[in-house]
């Protein structure tokens, strides 16, 4: 595996294959990898010639600096972790290098709706630094296909906007959610739950499952606000329980206005704050 720290390394790196005509498959990360992140890797070692995963934890959208000081960074052990599954580019830029003082990295996109709700409401300014570093990315590695995880849903949605706004040919492939054993969703900050709360913290995906079981008998409404009931109790915080239209992210009064319907949670476990999602219905 080949590792990179700066931008004009990796690019002359790039060009070569893409000279050869190979193509390269993207997986951008902020490290602490788990097997969710893994398995982006071997979706894009399947479909692409060269695989490249980034670490890179963006200091942009972090609206909480105390989240962004706590967030974990296991640099030896994804190192390991990349090398044993065959990833064959791994790029580690210091900020300096993904935000040059030269260079103006600004964006200026319209998500709308997209970004005005659930992750968007919560978390000002999180989107738009999100979007920022993912077009910064994306602008130095030119790969043709972006691999990113179900997890986090509004975040491809707003990704997706982004690309269609570009007019860019970039293919955007959605990877499943990996699952603990016990359902819970795959994530960095996991190793972060209080051991006390950790065996309960599959209840955010046991209540998705339940509502997809509801979703014939009762409206999206009344099947939100029981989950929010279920999710409250001691040592949860829920922040929101939304059934959206996967395409617009906005609230379904009916589950016949769509055809692609997903369960969107957020809750704190403690002092972690957790997300989930479950299609509870995908499009024709």
């Amino acid at each position: 595996m080949y590792l990179f720290k700066k931008v004009s390394d990796l690019q002359h790196h790039l060009h070569q294959l893409r000279a050869g005509g190979r193509k390269i498959g993207f997986a951008p990360t902020m490290g602490a990898l788990h097997q969710g992140h893994l398995s982006l890797i071997r979706r894009a070692a399947a479909e692409n010639d060269c695989t490249v995963c980034s670490i890179f934890v963006n200091p942009t959208q972090f609206n909480d600096a105390a989240d962004l000081e706590k967030y974990p960074r296991t640099a030896a052990n994804d190192i390991h972790l990349l090398t044993s599954k065959g990833n064959n580019v791994l790029f580690m830029p210091p900020v300096e290098e993904v935000y040059p003082p030269d260079l103006d990295t600004k964006i200026s996109f319209s998500f709308g709706p997209l970004a005005a709700v659930m992750e968007g409401a919560h978390r000002p300014g999180h989107f738009e630094g999100m979007a920022q570093v993912v077009k910064r990315l994306l602008d130095i590695v030119q790969p043709d296909g972006l691999y990113m995880g179900q997890k986090d849903f509004q975040q491809l949605a707003i990704v997706r906007s982004m690309l269609k706004q570009l007019g860019s040919g970039i293919d955007l492939v959605m990877c499943p959610i990996i699952r603990e054993e016990d359902g819970l969703a795959m994530s960095s900050r996991n190793v972060r739950l209080d051991p006390a709360l950790r065996p309960q913290a599959a209840l955010l995906s046991q209540t998705l499952q339940k509502t997809k079981a509801l979703q014939d008998q009762q409206s999206p409404a009344e099947i939100s606000a029981a989950a929010l009931n279920t999710l409250t109790r001691p040592g949860f915080r829920p922040e929101y329980f939304e059934i959206v239209d996967g395409r617009s992210l906005q609230r379904l009064h009916r589950f016949e206005e769509t055809d692609f319907a997903v369960a969107c949670t957020a809750v704190w476990v403690g002092e972690v704050r957790l997300i989930d999602n479950l299609i509870l219905k995908g499009p024709g």
